[in-house]
C-alpha cells in the first residue's frame, strides 16, 4: 500500500514539475495582461480610424454601384478588419510594448523590478510568452480563417468597388499529367467554359492520343472533381504507322484540371488556406509550371510573420525599459521607424521574390534575419 501512496505521489510531484503555468508568477501575469489588454486597444483604435478613412474613400463608389449596408457591414467591413488588424500585426505588438513599457518605466516599476534582483532576461519572459500567443492566434487565423473572408471581401470588391475580377484567360497551356499537354484558346470562367481545346498524351516523347474539341465545359454540379464535358470532339489514337479516329458530338471525361488553374487573379493567393496552398503549389509544380512564385512567398510569408511578434517585442522592450530624462520621444521614433522598415523590408522582398530570382523562402525571412541582429543588438544595451 504504501509503496502505491509512493508512485502516486511522485507522480503527482512529476505533474506539477512539468506543468508550465508553475513558472509564471504575478508580476508575469501583470506584465500579460497589459501587453495582451494594449496590443487589443492599439487595433481598436487604429482600426477604427482606418474604417473612417476608408468609408470616406469609398462611400462615392458603395453609392453608385448601389451597394447593401448589410453587404458593406458583414461582407466587406467583418472581413476589412481581421485582414489589416492581422496583416500590420507586428507594428500593434510593437506600438503595444513601446507604450505600456514606456509607462511602467515612467513609475519606477521597471527599475523596482530589476532592484529586487530580477534580470532583464527574466523580464522578458511574460513578454515572450504574450508575443508567443499573439503568434499562435495570428497563425491560425492568417492560415486558415482569413482567407476565407478574404473570398467574400473580393468578391463585395469586385462587385461594388469596380475592382472587377480576372474572368477569362487565352492560350493556356498546362501540363495535366504525367505526359498530357492540355490546350485551351480562350476560357471563360463566368460560364466555365473553354473554346478551341486540345489534349495530347505523349509516351517516351512520341505523340500517341490527340484529342480536339470545339468547346469544353466543367461539370460544376458532379460530385466528382475534374470532371468535365467536350462538345464536338475528334480522338486521334496514333499505334505506329496505324491511325484511329473517334469523332461525337458529346463526351465526358477526367482531366486532372480545375478552373482555378486556368485564370489567375491578382491576390489569388491570399483566398487559399495554408493547407489548400500547399497543394496547389505542389500541383503546379508537378505540371511544371512557373507561376507559383507569389504563391511560394504568401505561404512562407505566413509563417516567418509569426516571428516578427518575438523580434520586434524584444526591441520595443529593449527600447523602453529605461526611464529617461526628457520621456521616450526620441527612443519611441527610433521604434516606430524600424517597426515600419520592416514592413517596408517584408514588401520589398517579397516583390523582388515575385520580379527577380530571389528563393521565395529566403525573400520572406530577410526581414526577420536582418532585424534579429537588431534585436540582438537592443537586448545587450537593455539595462540590467
Amino acid at each position: 500500500m504504501k509503496d502505491y501512496r509512493f508512485v502516486g505521489k511522485t507522480l503527482l510531484h512529476g505533474i506539477a514539475y512539468l506543468n508550465p503555468m508553475r513558472h509564471i508568477k504575478h508580476i508575469d501575469w501583470y506584465i500579460i495582461r497589459k501587453f495582451i489588454g494594449t496590443y487589443f486597444y492599439s487595433i481598436i483604435l487604429i482600426i477604427s480610424i482606418s474604417i473612417v478613412f476608408d468609408i470616406n474613400e469609398n462611400l462615392a463608389k458603395f453609392s453608385t454601384h448601389n451597394a447593401p449596408l448589410q453587404a458593406i457591414v458583414f461582407d466587406y467591413y467583418a472581413n476589412f478588419v481581421p485582414y489589416f488588424a492581422n496583416l500590420f500585426s507586428p507594428l500593434f505588438v510593437f506600438i503595444a510594448v513601446i507604450f505600456f513599457t514606456s509607462k511602467l518605466a515612467g513609475n519606477s516599476e521597471i527599475i523596482a523590478m530589476l532592484a529586487c534582483g530580477m534580470s532583464f532576461k527574466r523580464l522578458l519572459r511574460p513578454y515572450l510568452i504574450s508575443a508567443a500567443l499573439i503568434s499562435i492566434l495570428n497563425f491560425y487565423l492568417g492560415s486558415y480563417i482569413i482567407p476565407k473572408g478574404t473570398v467574400v471581401r473580393q468578391e463585395f470588391e469586385s462587385l461594388y468597388k469596380n475592382n472587377k475580377k480576372n474572368t477569362s484567360a487565352s492560350n493556356v497551356q498546362l501540363q495535366v499529367d504525367k505526359g498530357v499537354i492540355a490546350y485551351i484558346s480562350q476560357y471563360d470562367d463566368k460560364t466555365k467554359t473553354g473554346y478551341g481545346f486540345s489534349l495530347d498524351k505523349f509516351e517516351k516523347k512520341k505523340l500517341v492520343s490527340h484529342m480536339t474539341a470545339n468547346v469544353i465545359r466543367y461539370d460544376t454540379i458532379s460530385d466528382s472533381r475534374y470532371h468535365w464535358k467536350v462538345i464536338n470532339y475528334k480522338i486521334r489514337t496514333l499505334k505506329g504507322k496505324r491511325e484511329h479516329i473517334v469523332s461525337g458530338m458529346e463526351l465526358d471525361t477526367m482531366i486532372v484540371m480545375e478552373p482555378m488553374d486556368l485564370v489567375f487573379s491578382k491576390g489569388q493567393q491570399e483566398t487559399f488556406t495554408s493547407p489548400e496552398l500547399k497543394r496547389y503549389i505542389n500541383k503546379q509544380k508537378d505540371r511544371g509550371s512557373s507561376n507559383v512564385v507569389q504563391y511560394e512567398v504568401e505561404y512562407h510569408k505566413r509563417i516567418a510573420s509569426c516571428f516578427a511578434s518575438f523580434i520586434l517585442t524584444i526591441i520595443g522592450a529593449s527600447l523602453s525599459a529605461r526611464k529617461r530624462k526628457g520621456g521616450m520621444g526620441l527612443y519611441l521614433g527610433i521604434g516606430m521607424g524600424l517597426s515600419f522598415s520592416y514592413i517596408l523590408l517584408q514588401t520589398v522582398s517579397s516583390t523582388f521574390a515575385i520580379n527577380a530570382d530571389t528563393p521565395p523562402i529566403l525573400a520572406a525571412w530577410i526581414p526577420n534575419i536582418l532585424y534579429a541582429f537588431i534585436a540582438y543588438y537592443c537586448y545587450r544595451h537593455a539595462p540590467n
